[in-house]
């Protein structure tokens, strides 16, 4: 694997520590922090400071309602932590949320498949699978979405992303990203919001495709 260039914010990174992003998002960083030295060390300081923090902090009295606001959390999905084993190009993570099954591949056109991990409403996370040479609709974004790449490469108007690399797309970012030339490039994506296609048959079946 070449050396990975693109990483986690060091915000994110804090919010990913505490425990406060939303699980689609927590799926990729987990997967890059297990890919990336940098990040894992990082990661590990936020996390000796948050232990600091609430080692000192003071004890309270809570609310009767303890109980039934700890069981609604548990309904809800946890944050995956970062795991090292690998099965294939797919981070541990990414295994634990296939939940020890192969993806389910869906054809979205020219190629393109995609498997659906997770998606409700703060989020989906998706692996994608694009042939060489080929490219994603042109695009911007109604809210965050995190790229990355578990096997090959993509570039586009920002630079060129390898294994391990993140790309971070906001609404400022308008991309074309387009798989490199060799193996497929296989990536892990997650999102807040739908993408913003320009062409009008993207736009069409973006309904259909979730995405």
């Amino acid at each position: 694997m070449s050396a990975i260039t693109h990483h986690v914010p060091d915000a994110m990174l804090a919010a990913y520590a505490a425990g406060s992003l939303p699980y689609a998002y927590s799926v990729v960083v987990a997967s890059h922090v297990s890919l990336c030295d940098q990040c894992r060390t990082a990661l590990g300081a936020h996390q000796t400071v948050g232990g600091l923090v609430l080692e000192g902090c003071d004890t309270i009295d809570v609310s009767s309602r303890l109980k039934t606001d700890v069981l609604a959390m548990l309904d809800k999905p946890y944050t995956p932590e970062p795991a090292y084993d690998r099965a294939g190009v797919y981070p541990g993570p990414v295994v634990e949320a296939l939940r020890g099954t192969s993806p389910r591949w869906k054809t979205l056109g020219m190629g393109v498949r995609q498997s659906i991990l997770s998606a409700d409403r703060e989020g989906s996370v998706r692996l994608l699978s694009i042939p060489p040479g080929q490219a994603v609709p042109d695009h911007s974004h109604n809210g965050l979405e995190l790229t990355l790449v578990l096997q090959g490469s993509f570039s586009d108007e920002t630079g060129r992303f390898g294994v391990g690399d993140l790309e971070i797309g906001d609404e400022t970012l308008h991309h074309t990203p387009t798989a490199d030339a060799g193996e497929a490039c296989i990536c892990l994506a997650a999102t807040d919001a739908p993408l913003r296609f320009n062409a009008f048959m993207p736009r069409l079946l973006q309904p259909f495709f979730k995405i």
